[in-house]
């Protein structure tokens, strides 16, 4: 009997069933082709998408090149009903929204001046040298809507054997964007191949060039790292491992990734749970990293409180023991699986036995619902205004330390006291 489970399904379904047919994207692309003869290509999938269709992976984000200009594009697409957004118009990119359906259309172009940070460019209609300006061989690899592959830099050979090279002269094109270090880092990641020595020298000569980079677009580059599925086994190559941890010298803890997947699959470690693992220390680490990358105030908020609560529970033995529903309605079940995930790669003396009853314990305790709202006060004499909060939150924390249970006649003494 075949286990036919639902990720082999959804395999069949994609290679029966390419992206390219939908509906939608031969609407976009007979746009763009009309008044155009049939043998001129007007437009073709570029990038991750191409790479993942070949790769027979979810596609999530699709990309077309095209010889149009961006004025041209709007133009074709002013009356259908496709939302047109100006997303990048210096950088030849509109993006066109309809529904569920997000494309980015970007004009061929050559770099004509380059700085390291940005570059200067010029509009073409000329396919092989836009392939030319591109990092990596493996996103220079072009799928018309027909299905037909166009590879003028052997990006398809090197996909296959999970290789990662510049197209060119590494030493060129990392000048061109010094960016270009981590995103060669992110896909040595991802296909988990081995570096060139002369791109591992061209790497470390310019490794200052970083600097230069903004950090919003450096952060963008980290969490697409962490959101890979095999980050966690960077350890595995101690070339990869130098090279992150001398972009992100923050994350001095890359050891305690040999702990966590002790106790997780790499299908269930969030990007949150590895900035927690990897920066929360003694040191407060994740502050210095938080002000660095100016995080948003959700991910900010999330470690501190998990740093804060990591302090508490080395004092507190009954954290995850007689206050653990307690703790769970205070914060909720998922903080606290995180907390005790990263309890046990912060202290080797945290044993798996340990972490698998807690675990347990959590997944198994009660969630508790506050049932008082203010309409009940109201209903029991209580006047609207700031004193009906207050009184509200006195009940709560009786009814918390009283095992949540609270007689109505308490409350109406409580109401009557205040």
């Amino acid at each position: 009997m075949f286990d036919l489970s639902i990720n082999f399904i959804k395999k069949i379904k994609r290679n029966l069933f390419p992206f390219y047919r939908d509906k939608k994207l031969k609407f976009v692309f007979k746009t763009l082709h009309e008044s155009f003869a049939k043998d001129i290509v007007v437009a073709r999938f570029v990038g991750g998408c191409v790479r993942k269709y070949l790769a027979n992976e979810i596609i999530d984000d699709i990309d077309i090149a095209t010889t149009l200009s961006t004025n041209e594009i709007k133009e074709k697409f002013k009356n259908t009903d496709f939302k047109i957004i100006d997303t990048g118009i210096k950088h030849g990119t509109v993006t066109l929204v309809s529904g569920r359906l997000k494309l980015e259309l970007t004009t061929l172009r050559k770099d004509v001046q380059t700085d390291g940070r940005h570059a200067k460019v010029e509009y073409i209609d000329d396919w092989q040298l836009d392939s030319e300006r591109r990092d990596f061989t493996i996103n220079a690899i072009y799928l018309d809507i027909n299905g037909k592959i166009f590879d003028p830099q052997m990006g398809v050979t090197d996909l296959k054997n999970n290789n990662v090279k510049f197209i060119g002269d590494p030493q060129k094109r990392i000048e061109e964007d010094y960016l270009r270090i981590i995103r060669f880092l992110r896909f040595k990641i991802m296909y988990n191949s081995k570096v060139e020595h002369t791109t591992s020298q061209a790497i470390k000569l310019n490794l200052n060039g970083i600097k230069k980079i903004s950090k919003e677009r450096i952060l963008v580059e980290l969490f697409k790292i962490l959101d890979l599925k095999n980050f966690i086994n960077l350890n595995d190559s101690e070339y990869l491992k130098e090279l992150f941890y001398l972009i992100f010298p923050e994350f001095d803890s890359l050891e305690r990734l040999e702990r966590l997947k002790k106790i997780c699959d790499p299908s269930q470690v969030s990007r949150d749970i590895l900035l927690a693992v990897l920066l929360i220390d003694e040191k407060n680490n994740h502050e210095y990293f938080a002000h660095k990358y100016n995080i948003s105030n959700q991910t900010k908020e999330y470690l501190n409180l998990l740093a804060k609560d990591l302090k508490f529970i080395k004092k507190n033995k009954n954290f995850f023991d007689k206050d653990l529903e307690k703790n769970i309605y205070l914060r909720n079940k998922n903080h606290l699986i995180n907390l005790n995930i990263l309890n046990f790669v912060n202290s080797s003396k945290y044993t798996f036995k340990e972490f698998s009853e807690t675990l347990k314990k959590i997944l198994q305790s009660k969630t508790h619902s506050f049932p008082i709202d203010g309409k009940l006060l109201i209903q029991n004499g209580m006047k609207e205004g700031s004193a009906l909060g207050k009184v509200l939150k006195v009940i709560e924390d009786e009814w918390i330390t009283n095992g949540f249970k609270i007689s109505k006649d308490r409350i109406k003494e409580i109401i009557k006291s205040n």
